[in-house]
């Protein structure tokens, strides 16, 4: 074989073996940052039509409400337990930290953490959900101050609620 065409032949694979070593790097770096986001419902009855569980070990996002009555909180420490839960069952979610001011029980929350032993899920994050309902403090000022209410049963021709003013009083 020709020393050129030798030459040619060993870039080639070396920069095929580059390639692939850089592909190879990229798809363990981007699976070791992926967070799959599960239900309570999916962590215990498993994900899609294969039913596929979170393994031990797994770093996930759960999603749901906070149980009624299911927050424990230790007195000398910032360690909160507490249950997230759906339709299908509860999840236990344990957290150390200081938790958002919008967490409350009955509340929608997203934990982010890893699973462990027992459908528990050691929490490194807990974001509380709000209920996307914002209000300008302008606009509730004037909603306090004079009530706008849609009048039951009442629409004009082009399918709008006609308006009725009330005083409210505080």
């Amino acid at each position: 074989m020709n020393p050129r065409r030798k030459n040619r032949l060993y870039l080639l694979f070396g920069m095929l073996a580059g390639v692939a070593l850089a592909v190879t790097l990229f798809l363990y770096a981007l699976s070791s940052n992926i967070d799959l986001f599960y239900t309570p419902r999916e962590m215990l009855l498993g994900k899609g039509e294969q039913h596929a569980l979170p393994h031990i070990g797994q770093r996930l996002r759960i999603g749901g409400l906070v149980m009624p009555g299911s927050v424990r909180r230790d007195a000398q420490t910032l360690k909160v337990t507490f249950k997230i839960y759906d339709a299908a069952g509860a999840i236990t979610v344990s957290y150390d930290g200081i938790l958002p001011d919008l967490f409350r029980e009955g509340q929608g929350v997203v934990a982010q953490g890893v699973l462990e032993a027992g459908n528990l899920v050691q929490a490194k994050e807990v974001l509380a959900k709000h209920d996307e309902n914002y209000t300008p403090p302008e606009v509730a000022e004037d909603v306090k101050s004079s009530a706008i209410l849609p009048s039951v049963g009442s629409r004009s021709a082009s399918g709008s609620f006609s308006i009725i003013q009330t005083k409210v009083t505080p």
